[in-house]
């Protein structure tokens, strides 16, 4: 069984002691491939070092939204710099966030949303969105760019609004938040949803999946993920790692 751990956060300062020991040794634990996020400048530059370092680990490059104070003109062409590296396969982490009150303007996010989703499309390639209790803009901003394609990450939307990402052509990524008590909503999304539109993910280094709920994520646990899956859906965790493994392979255009 292989496994594609299509989002996690491994230049994030959680792994500064032991970084190179996880990432090495995470095709020993059945995780052949892993997309790392950036979100910010640094961190998508950082993504990249990483991605030259280790054949199993790929990139993708952005500016969050929680992160994009000071957006214009100069942080969209360091982006499409660091777009333009080998190994890069999507714009992300981007989207909305309008958890935090002291996240910057909306309107703001917005705008860095919406240049971004138009890099993404200059340059044919996929767009990792971060939506957080702002999905109906996420989608408004998403509809303004039918050329792009791209997938909701811990997609946490009503199964209505995945089936309109779905006719657009965007795929939705689950985490180990699927695991967890409260996850009923995200369950009968996945019930909902085609096996060929999902791609599991981590989210590393943040929410571990149960039983380990607490502890420091890395992509090792991303099995469990696969295996929740398999059990809403009445399949085997081979049958949904295979199927999440080509799908991620497909979705970020890397061959076999």
């Amino acid at each position: 069984m292989r496994l594609f751990d299509t989002h996690a956060h491994y230049v994030s300062g959680a792994f500064n002691a032991d970084r190179d020991e996880v990432v090495a040794a995470l095709p020993e634990r059945g995780v052949t491939r892993t997309v790392c996020p950036g979100d910010d400048l640094d961190a998508s530059a950082r993504a990249v070092e990483l991605a030259a370092k280790y054949p199993h680990v790929y990139a993708a490059v952005g500016v969050h939204p929680e992160e994009c104070e000071g957006w214009g003109a100069e942080m969209m062409e360091a982006v499409r710099a660091l777009a333009r590296k080998p190994k890069v396969v999507a714009i992300g982490e981007i989207g909305l966030d309008y958890h935090w009150p002291n996240n910057p303007p909306r309107e703001l996010q917005k705008r860095a949303f919406h240049d971004q989703l138009a890099l993404a499309g200059e340059l044919g390639l996929p767009a990792i969105v971060h939506d957080r209790e702002a999905h109906g803009d996420s989608l408004a901003v998403v509809r303004e760019h039918p050329g792009v394609r791209g997938v909701f990450h811990c997609y946490s939307g009503s199964a209505e609004d995945a089936k309109t990402l779905l006719r657009l052509g965007w795929y939705l990524s689950f985490t180990g938040v699927i695991t967890y008590k409260n996850a009923r909503k995200a369950l009968e999304v996945i019930q909902a949803v085609p096996l060929e539109r999902i791609m599991v993910e981590t989210d590393s280094p943040y929410l571990t999946p149960e039983p380990y709920r607490g502890r420091r994520n890395d992509s090792g646990y991303v099995h469990l993920v696969a295996e929740k899956i398999a059990q809403v859906k009445g399949l085997t965790v081979e049958e949904v790692a295979e199927a999440t493994y080509q799908n991620a392979l497909a979705f970020f255009a890397i061959s076999e």
